[in-house]
């Protein structure tokens, strides 16, 4: 900084300065956040089979009490978007944690089928409003050149949280029975949200956008490093195509002819994604189950599909080297062959353990690396909508997995015919990403380089 009253583009700031004990933090709780989210989401999935034992509930009977969450899911997602770029991260995504913690605990109380749909509605409006935000504020605070990486290792969250559940439930269950694993989901938010109000900052890039402060900005900058305390104004580099000027921040950039093909492409290959999460994470306990694997068995196995979204780690090291979409697209097609291969694998437990492992790494590896796709795609008017409705609008590929694996079992499909039925979404997906390469060929790839700027 050459004077005291020289500008300070914020992203320029991030991407000099070493990633600082403020950022850790901040990526910290929304690892956090992230992780719970990914338990009491996959929650219900686990204590399925036990909700079918005590309430003599049939799996067509099953079916809204494990879609109810990911209705609240895609509602609390659309509209925690527009309501982030417009009051800002921090302020909304505390307020969803602090509903998903509050409807998750009084799930646990439920006295039947109703309630306990009900009270999953209102759980899934809080889950679905604290993804997206989680995600938008830990890259806004990300260096340009380790945004992926850093966003997919803290979105990896989600299916370690929704392997921790797993696991825990195969402890719980038998001993303390299925409402104390929702007792526990409640709980641990209801503890993060009193950190969250006193930790976690706005997001600096939030505040420059909508013109705060210079003060209010220049004192969370100082956290990062005592440089930003000569600044008198600051600016901000968008990556990427700026938007029109009067087109306005949003839904309405985000459906703006510049960003409508990428954002429905986007849209559909999360979709897809969650047709397999959701299908396969509420299914694949009451399928083995049913396949004379072992209850306890049954949900550990189960739980490794969660667990292998750690991958994901990779991906963002490989999308901070090389073309997003094509790394994405190219983990979407090997998923498709893994998850044909689970319904080929039933014969042997070791074979099912392994494909059960590989498809879960290969799938979540995939659709944790999406948010960081989408946060690099849209500027930061637009950036919480963008991502936002990605993960609301998927959403409803995960209620129509959760339905799909009820309807095909009607039907007297079997085991591998199933799985075979699954492994198309992850092709429609690859496809997906294929075309938004083809029309936005450089977007994967705008975080390296120049965007317009704007200024405060």
């Amino acid at each position: 900084m050459s004077s005291p009253s020289a500008s300070l583009d914020v992203q320029s700031f991030l991407d000099r300065h070493p990633f600082s004990a403020f950022q850790w933090r901040i990526f910290a709780l929304s690892f956090l956040v992230v992780l719970l989210d990914g338990f009491d989401t996959s929650a219900i999935g686990y204590i399925a089979p036990s909700l079918a034992s005590e309430w003599g509930a049939s799996k067509m009977a099953l079916a809204p009490v494990l879609s109810a969450a990911l209705f609240g899911l895609a509602a609390g997602a659309l509209l925690a978007g527009p309501l982030a770029d417009r009051l800002g991260r921090k302020r909304v995504l505390v307020g969803a944690v602090l509903v998903f913690g509050l409807g998750c605990l009084a799930s646990a109380f439920s006295q039947n089928m109703p309630q306990l749909v009900g009270l999953r509605f209102v759980t899934g409006l809080g889950l679905g409003a604290a993804m997206p935000n989680a995600v938008t504020l830990m890259s806004e605070y990300c260096p340009s050149h380790r945004r992926a990486t850093i966003t997919n290792t803290m979105f990896c969250g989600f299916p370690l949280g929704a392997a921790l559940g797993g696991f825990l439930a195969a402890w719980m269950i038998p001993h303390l029975g299925w409402r104390s694993v929702l007792v526990l989901g409640g709980i641990a938010p209801l503890a993060l949200v009193l950190l969250m109000a006193t930790l976690l900052p706005e997001s600096a890039r939030y505040m420059v956008a909508k013109k705060y402060a210079t003060e209010r900005i220049r004192a969370v900058l100082r956290r990062i490093s005592e440089s930003a305390a000569q600044a008198r104004a600051f600016t901000l580099t968008e990556a990427g195509p700026a938007p029109v000027d009067g087109s306005g921040g949003g839904l309405a950039l985000v459906l703006s002819p510049r960003y409508l093909v990428g954002s429905a492409m986007l849209w559909i290959a999360y979709f897809m994604g969650l047709v397999i999460f959701y299908a396969m994470i509420n299914w694949m306990p009451i399928l083995f189950r049913e396949a004379n694997v072992p209850p306890q068995t049954a949900t550990v196995i189960s739980a490794l599909f969660a667990l292998g979204g750690v991958g994901a780690i990779f991906f963002g090291w490989l999308m901070d080297r090389f073309n997003a979409n094509l790394v994405i697209a190219t983990g979407y097609a090997l998923t498709a062959v893994s998850v044909y291969l689970i319904g080929q694998s039933l014969g042997s437990l070791a074979a099912l353990v392994l494909t059960v492992l590989l498809g879960g790494t290969l799938m979540n590896t995939a659709q944790s690396s999406m948010p960081a796709l989408a946060a690099a795609f849209y500027p930061t008017q637009g950036r919480a909508t963008g991502i936002a409705w990605m993960l609301g609008l998927g959403r409803f590929g995960g209620i129509a997995g959760s339905f799909l694996v009820a309807e095909l079992a009607s039907r007297q499909l079997g085991f591998a015919q199933i799985f075979a039925v699954l492994a198309v979404p992850a092709l429609i997906a690859t496809v997906a990403l294929l075309v938004k390469q083809v029309v936005h060929p450089h977007a994967a790839d705008a975080d390296r380089g120049a965007g317009a700027v704007a200024g405060h």
